[in-house]
């Protein structure tokens, strides 16, 4: 099964992950398929907290991948901002 879900970077104390398209029996931070996107939990100031290919992400999922929990709540929150800035 495909998913898409986060790879941890970043250095101690300060995460920093990639937002995948990978195998769901490979490694957390092992071979992915496509990076679709970055989530910065730390993030200060103009710093963007997510960034996400919400076109990519889509097309995975028609294709049959799988979010995970918090990649879920992540895009939920991208397209919420993405719908606020289209109205403003």
């Amino acid at each position: 099964m495909v998913k898409i879900r986060l790879t941890r970077g970043g250095a101690k104390k300060r995460p920093f992950y990639h937002i995948v398209v990978t195998d769901s029996r490979s490694a957390r931070d092992g071979r992915n398929i496509e990076r679709v996107g970055y989530y910065n939990p730390v993030a200060q100031g103009n710093e963007q907290r997510v960034v996400l290919d919400i076109a990519r992400v889509d097309y995975w999922v028609g294709n049959g991948a799988q979010l995970t929990d918090k990649v879920r709540s992540l895009y939920k929150e991208v397209v919420k901002a993405q719908g606020q800035a289209q109205a403003a």
